[in-house]
């Protein structure tokens, strides 16, 4: 009895032991399957989260792309400076415009760059040895709290507009100096005829005495060539080119190089000549385009004393309205080339640097081209030559279609032919 007594405990103990770890294993199954499904959603948050972050960091780089192709494609030179005042970033247009590596300017102090720029530039803008005239823009880089975090630098390229203000004064320059020249060559031409009229009254008494009639052929003599030079002043102050119509180009060249033959030394200047096969033609007011170039031709000849190379081009030009097409006529020279302060000067009336003539040369050749509604400018560089360029219009202007004739002067070969000839009508000095 005591030992049925004992196996009944017992079994009882062993089964309270398998229901009490039935329990435990359910806990622990229940638990598992909750860490199961924790791990499974942290796993979803986690890619989600990957995922977002990818986005994000796609993003950003296409925005670091896109700002980094806004920056390289603009035209103005950009220079990123930290808080320590040291570059950062520069842009294509700044290596080009200072003539630096973007390598070599990165890693230096951002005022050190600044001085390089301005050394021995006492004007502003600034003209770089390049030739380009810049125009330098500072501003500090702030957080949001305000905070100091950088410098940017703006450099502009201003040389069309520095170009644009030039041509303007000059143009208002030489409208101011031709109205007062017209006034006075009117006053001078009046008593002129006058001081004539008794020349030739002279040399008719003095025909019996040979000695004083010359003095009085003296007279007449300076008289004309005085009434000459307020022709030319005339013709600076009121250029007459109404009779404008089509020429050949190449034979135009042709014939101011023949004009000007006698004066080009045979054998010490190589004459070169190159027509564009799409300007076989050009609008202009023939006999006024000639001087125009032949004046050029000349000057270029003479700034060549030891000889050298004369070149003359024709070509369509980059025109700034795409809707109004353009010419360029060069005429080169490899001679002694015009100092840098002069330049701006060349076609004021009255200024030379030669020692025989009256200055009046340019200033009617800049008279003409305007009348021809185009424009005229010089390169030049001392020691290497000068360059005169003209934009004339392709065709003819709008507003002078309806009155003046359009006129073909001849046909012209379709291919670009050189022209190995050297080459007065009329000249002015």
């Amino acid at each position: 009895m005591i030992k049925q007594e004992g196996n009944t405990t017992n079994n009882d103990l062993l089964t309270r032991a398998f229901r009490d770890f039935d329990q435990a294993a359910t806990v622990l199954q229940q638990s598992y399957d909750a860490l199961t499904t924790r791990l499974q959603q942290m796993d979803l948050e986690l890619a989600q989260t990957n995922a977002s972050l990818r986005e994000h960091l796609r993003e950003t780089e296409e925005m670091r792309a896109h700002v980094t192709a806004i920056l390289e494609s603009l035209d103005t030179g950009v220079i990123v400076a930290d808080s320590q005042d040291v570059v950062v970033r520069c842009n294509h247009s700044t290596e080009q415009l200072l003539g630096v590596p973007q390598a070599q300017l990165q890693g230096r102090h951002a005022s050190a760059v600044l001085a390089e720029i301005r050394k021995d530039h006492g004007e502003y803008p600034l003209v770089l040895p390049s030739g380009v005239t810049i125009a330098l823009t500072q501003t500090d880089l702030t957080d949001e709290s305000g905070h100091l975090i950088g410098k940017l630098v703006l450099i502009h390229d201003v040389t069309r507009i520095r170009q644009l203000e030039d041509r303007l004064q000059r143009r208002n320059r030489l409208e101011a100096m031709g109205q007062m020249v017209g006034s006075i060559a009117h006053e001078i031409r009046n008593p002129l005829g006058s001081v004539e009229l008794f020349a030739s009254m002279l040399r008719k008494d003095l025909r019996d005495q040979p000695q004083l009639r010359s003095y009085a052929e003296h007279i007449s003599m300076a008289v004309q060539s005085m009434d000459q030079l307020l022709s030319n002043l005339l013709v600076y102050t009121r250029p007459d080119c109404s009779r404008r119509g089509w020429h050949e180009t190449e034979v135009l060249i042709r014939e101011v190089l023949t004009l000007a033959s006698h004066a080009i030394p045979p054998g010490s200047i190589e004459v070169r000549c190159q027509v564009h096969p799409l300007v076989p033609q050009l609008w202009c007011d023939g006999p006024k385009m000639k001087q125009v170039l032949l004046n050029l031709v000349l000057n270029a000849v003479q700034a060549m004393p030891k000889g050298g190379a004369l070149t003359l081009t024709a070509c369509p030009a980059a025109s700034e309205a795409p809707e109004s097409p353009a010419v360029r006529i060069t005429v080169s020279d490899t001679g002694t080339g015009i100092p840098a302060e002069l330049q701006s000067r060349v076609f004021d009336p009255f200024f030379t640097t030669k020692d025989q003539g009256t200055g009046l040369g340019l200033a009617i050749v800049h008279a003409l081209v305007e009348a021809h509604h185009g424009r005229i400018d010089v390169e030049s560089s001392p020691g290497h030559g000068t360059s005169f360029l003209i934009t004339l219009p392709r065709g003819p202007m709008q507003t002078a279609s309806s009155s003046v004739p359009l006129v073909t002067v001849s046909d012209r070969p379709e291919s670009a032919r050189e022209i190995t000839g050297v080459t007065e009508e009329k000249r002015y000095e």
